[in-house]
């Protein structure tokens, strides 16, 4: 059985717990080949492939003992993860990739093993790729939240509870005016904050290729909420290209109607979650050290809210 080596835990993901967390999150990184070699003579797991990593986890390709390809999911436990569990275990691979097994005490995963290669993102035709991804999305909202989930009433309070204070680090007057407007329109919603069970990161990159049934979601960060505050993700998929070619406003509102026509979502209502979420990344960014609004949600919001009503009235 083949064990982690140092040298292999990527350097992005050393720096980004270095970054993240501190004291704490170094030493994370440096127990990692103790904690990898712990869980795989635990499950019994052989190594089949390099280890590969985001920026809060460490993943090694497997073969269990009856030979079934699977993954290694490392990562440090926090209240994500916790979190990540329940939703797995809720969802029980209806549309997101199975938990086959899970150390609680150190947060470790074993998963079903999708094709890491081939994401969403490989689909060129613009409206097939989100219409794929809101239908997985419809799915996966469908459940609702079982407790011990966050909630997006709390969050929302928390949210604007930061707004007087972020605004004073906003450069432009023009940006305090819109996370001002954006602050507006979560409070407006606040009383109905939703009760099903959203991904909050479901983009083209989080959407995998299966066997067992064509694309699969991965890498939930699960909460209890409205679907509307579950979209912005999506929006922003593959970013670069939307802004290359050079009709940013109208591919938004087209994905926006694909997502909420799948959802049967009230557009304004979702309109005013997006806001929400856009406010959220926002708030993070200023925290982060950030004095100006990202151009993306700046892109984003202005589609949303300069449009004419469809004939419809949703």
């Amino acid at each position: 059985m083949s064990t982690l080596k140092p040298d292999e835990v990527p350097h992005h993901l050393t720096a980004s717990y270095a970054t993240g967390f501190g004291e704490e999150g170094r030493a994370w990184i440096a127990g990692l080949p103790t904690l990898a070699a712990n869980m795989l003579e635990r499950w019994v797991l052989e190594r089949d492939g390099p280890a590969r990593a985001g920026e809060a986890s460490l993943v090694l390709p497997v073969l269990c003992p009856d030979g079934t390809p699977a993954v290694l999911r490392l990562q440090m436990p926090r209240q994500e993860t916790t979190a990540a569990l329940i939703g797995l275990r809720t969802w029980n691979g209806r549309g997101m990739v199975r938990l086959l097994d899970h150390d609680p005490m150190s947060s470790s995963m074993l998963l079903e093993r999708l094709d890491g290669a081939r994401t969403l993102a490989s689909i060129n035709d613009d409206d097939v790729a989100m219409s794929t991804l809101a239908e997985l999305h419809t799915r996966l909202v469908a459940v609702p939240a079982p407790q011990g989930l966050r909630g997006l009433g709390d969050i929302a309070s928390e949210m604007l509870e930061q707004v007087p204070q972020a605004l004073k680090r906003l450069a432009d007057p023009a940006d305090r005016r819109l996370l001002r407007s954006w602050a507006s329109a979560v409070a407006e919603l606040t009383g109905e904050p939703g009760d099903r069970m959203l991904h909050w990161d479901l983009h083209y990159g989080n959407v995998l290729a299966a066997r067992r049934e064509p694309w699969v979601a991965i890498d939930p960060e699960p909460l209890a909420g409205d679907p509307g505050f579950d979209l912005w993700p999506a929006l922003e998929s593959r970013w670069d290209d939307v802004v290359a070619k050079g009709d940013t406003l109208r591919i938004v509102r087209r994905r926006f109607d694909l997502l909420t026509d799948a959802l049967g979502l009230d557009r304004a209502r979702a309109t005013g979650w997006t806001l929400g979420r856009l406010l959220q990344n926002s708030l993070w960014d200023i925290d982060d050290g950030e004095s100006r609004l990202a151009r993306s949600s700046v892109a984003i919001a202005e589609s949303l809210l300069n449009r004419r009503p469809p004939p419809n009235g949703r």
